[in-house]
């Protein structure tokens, strides 16, 4: 990442910015205006009214989500949701961060009945519209939150919510872990490191003078929400990411921070604010030893590749056109999404639940 960057050219969240600067002092901590930029009402990057997710880039988007690149996705995910409504007796599903709505129709399309309710926790007022047009059909049994359910029985689906959560970003300088933040310099949003008790859970010698990395705090707080009010069911996570050896690697000295725009990557996450995604991968162990602090059992953890063939992709593609079978490869091989994508689950009053997904090439022991 570069140490200066051009200011973003929206006016108004640019102003935001400014504005929460001046009241913090001049300084604010990366998670802060990671959280802006993504969110701010009717100006960050998830609530305004644009279009995020498609296949390719004349389609005016920035990325694509397994559920958007090949129904099949949720066709053998329903595979998985169905087993585990089953077990907790439940018909009931909940979508965190449901984007475009493709999800959801591919589950309740493959899953029919079984199925009474769909619920879907967003905090895009544009992206809840676009749900809504796309899901019209299925009337009543789809519901929009604004906020937690107190008690959740059934299945929890969380596919790229985890990483679009903000971020502490920490610096070692060789002695000491700093805590990276914005300033501003003119017209520009600049780097500014401060001391900091905050430090990752790794040896710090063994790591280069000018390293980076993030700590996921959001997202932990988000599992000890989980565990709080999931009752008797299954959650599953799908996200790119790394056990915890992996993440903190010494080579991985820039840290994780992508930005997404046009279909195209950047680490730069100061310029084209509220224009471009920014997330950070997961470090999939802080998640489970959250889980497991906070009361939930960790039943499974492998590759989004293993996980689907695991629900039958591979079956539901026999037959299957050209373009259906490349789209679905996508989902699989290792250079695209297949093995940096990993799939997590927890689970509350399953005694003894295994996990489809999870019935060859689980990873629970690499955490």
């Amino acid at each position: 990442m570069t140490e200066q960057a051009q200011a973003s050219k929206d006016g108004s969240l640019s102003t935001l910015v400014g504005s929460r600067l001046a009241q913090a002092g001049g300084w604010l901590p990366f998670d802060e205006f990671m959280a802006l930029a993504l969110y701010a009402p009717g100006q960050g990057y998830y609530a305004r009214d644009s279009r995020q997710f498609g296949l390719l880039p004349g389609s005016g988007s920035d990325f694509v989500t397994a559920p958007e690149l090949s129904p099949l996705f949720g066709a053998a995910l329903a595979r998985q949701v169905q087993q585990a409504l089953v077990a907790s007796d439940s018909a009931e599903v909940l979508e965190f961060g449901a984007g475009s709505g493709a999800l959801a129709e591919q589950l309740l399309m493959a899953l029919g009945d079984a199925v009474q309710r769909y619920r879907i926790v967003d905090v895009s007022g544009a992206l809840r519209a676009r749900q809504a047009a796309r899901l019209q059909r299925f009337g009543r049994r789809v519901q929009w939150l604004d906020a937690w359910p107190q008690r959740i029985n059934g299945v929890v689906l969380g596919n790229e919510v985890l990483d679009a959560m903000p971020v502490q970003l920490l610096r070692w300088d060789g002695r000491v872990w700093l805590q990276r933040g914005v300033a501003a310099h003119g017209a520009q949003w600049v780097w500014s490191d401060r001391p900091t008790d905050l430090s990752p859970p790794v040896d710090a010698s063994t790591l280069p003078p000018g390293y980076v990395t993030e700590l996921h705090s959001q997202a932990q707080a988000f599992v000890r929400s989980l565990a709080d009010r999931l009752h008797r069911g299954l959650a599953l996570f799908i996200d790119y990411g790394f056990p915890q050896h992996e993440y903190f690697h010494p080579q991985r000295s820039g840290g994780t921070v992508m930005c997404h725009q046009a279909h195209r990557a950047d680490a730069d996450p100061l310029i084209d604010v509220g224009d471009k995604d920014i997330t950070a991968h997961i470090d999939f162990t802080a998640i489970a030893l959250t889980a497991q602090d906070a009361g939930l059992d960790v039943v499974g953890y492998t590759s989004q590749a293993r996980f689907l063939m695991n629900c039958g992709l591979l079956e539901l593609l026999v037959g299957a056109d050209v373009r259906t079978v490349a789209n679905a490869q996508k989902l699989l091989t290792e250079h695209e999404m297949g093995e940096l994508f990993k799939v997590i689950a927890l689970t509350k009053g399953l005694p003894g639940f295994v996990p489809l997904g999870f019935a060859a090439g689980d990873r629970t022991h690499t955490l």
